[in-house]
């Protein structure tokens, strides 16, 4: 029996892998285009008969019906769906024009921001083809997010090159929108154009961010290095998550130690796809500018000692509250290692948007008491003999008729006739020897109001 030589055996086994994965892959693209094809043709008809035949909304719930009742094992094909694909051809109108090439390569844009710039300087219809290109490999549910929580098509295609690039899903597609990556990403405060080479500057600016939001954590303020330190260790893959693509985790509180005197990195990581050592310095509180000549001791000594000669040269992170971008461009000026500076927030505040939806307690005063005064005349409303239409139990006298009084159990066996009318907080307490709460004269039947309604 022949035997067949080992290493020669491994590399057709390895080949062999790479076609099939590739394959698979290509099969599962393939298929998701022609899905996202239909749904934009049926999503373009509904557009064009509206236009044209002047189909109106309620014409969608016929057709979902109709087609349900065709196509009963097609899943997506609800109301809420049709209103989908009618979005999705609007935002992509020349999406059945791109075909998907059998043998096109998987898009891997690691050049995101690179590639973007050079599509919207272009102004050619590249642009659209590119856009196309990146938005065929999205499942159906990323497309649903993006035409609910994005508007602009500048956005739309930010978000959609990052799903291609990190494998997002759904949910975690949602998380990045929310925290507004698009807006923060690439924003720190840098020195990279001066230190490194013009397509590893944009590379390494792009895979920063500012702020950082380590919103996981659960602490506030008053947090301390050491326990922000520990409690983003504590959250390594959620941390992990925050950093983006590319980072690997070396250690924290790294030990570097030069002519037998001991220095600590707070967090070491290695990116494998910018090829180089990141190293992240945790601050509490302003920068401040000897933060800078530190970290470039750091990074300096890093280079020397960690670094090899395949790898770039190592970049810095100072984390820290940046309230004075100019205080931070003096102190990295004549700096030749790279620095980045970027804020980091520990609670995610409200938007704007919703800080302005929220009512006021005095708005909320001002409703309570019209609700209250309208319950109010309701009530002392006389009721006529021709307008209560409603028979009165048998035995029940004319005197008792003209009376408007309200029987009200008190305890049992007994009851008392409580006349209508408006009190006060002080006057309702005075029974019960409890102290009225102070407090101005418009809040004063708050509490009864309150009580009354609900």
């Amino acid at each position: 029996m022949n035997k067949l030589p080992e290493k020669n055996y491994f590399e057709v086994l390895d080949l062999l892998k790479e076609k099939i994965r590739h394959t698979r892959y290509r099969a599962v693209i393939t298929v998701n285009y022609k899905l996202l094809k239909i749904y934009w043709e049926i999503g373009k008809t509904i557009l064009e008969q509206q236009k044209k035949a002047g189909w109106g909304a309620k014409i969608i719930d016929r057709l979902a019906v109709d087609l349900k009742i065709e196509f009963p094992d097609f899943k997506g094909l609800s109301v809420r769906n049709l209103k989908y694909m009618r979005a999705f051809a609007e935002a992509y109108p020349e999406f059945s024009s791109f075909a998907l090439p059998p043998d096109a390569p998987i898009l891997n844009t690691a050049k995101t921001t690179i590639v973007q710039q050079a599509v919207a300087q272009s102004g050619n219809g590249n642009s659209d083809s590119f856009v196309q290109q990146v938005a065929a490999q999205l499942p159906w549910g990323h497309h649903q997010v993006l035409l609910d929580k994005v508007k602009t098509r500048e956005q739309q295609l930010f978000y959609m090159q990052k799903c291609v690039e990190n494998g997002w899903s759904r949910s975690i597609l949602v998380v990045q929108i929310e925290s507004g990556l698009y807006e923060r990403q690439g924003k720190a405060i840098s020195n990279f154009r001066q230190t490194l080479p013009q397509l590893q500057s944009e590379l390494v600016q792009q895979s920063l961010k500012n702020p950082y939001i380590f919103d996981f954590i659960g602490f506030g303020e008053d947090i301390k290095e050491r326990e922000l330190e520990k409690g983003l260790i504590q959250h390594l893959k959620k941390f992990m998550l925050e950093l983006g693509k590319g980072f690997a985790y070396v250690g924290n509180q790294f030990d570097l130690t030069v002519e037998d005197d001991e220095y600590f990195l707070d967090l070491l990581f290695y990116n494998y796809r910018l090829h180089r050592f990141v190293i992240f310095e945790l601050k509490i509180g302003d920068f401040k500018p000897e933060y800078a000549g530190k970290l470039n001791f750091y990074i300096n000594t890093v280079n020397a000692q960690i670094k090899s000669d395949k790898d770039d040269t190592t970049i810095g992170i100072l984390l820290c509250k940046t309230p004075n971008e100019l205080v931070i461009r003096y102190s990295l000026q004549g700096i030749k290692t790279p620095i980045g500076v970027s804020e980091y927030l520990l609670k995610k505040g409200f938007p704007k948007v919703l800080k302005t939806d929220l009512p006021s307690i005095e708005e909320l005063e001002a409703k309570i008491d019209r609700e209250y005064q309208g319950l109010k005349k309701t009530a002392r409303k006389p009721i006529s003999a021709t307008s209560n239409k409603t028979a009165l139990p048998s035995g029940t006298s004319g005197s008792e008729k003209k009376t408007n009084t309200i029987k009200k159990p008190v305890a049992s066996g007994t009851s008392a006739t409580v006349k209508e009318k408006s009190q006060s907080l002080p006057e309702v307490l005075e029974g019960s020897g409890k102290k009225a709460p102070e407090g101005s004269g418009k809040r004063k039947n708050f509490w009864l109001k309150n009580k009354l309604l609900y």
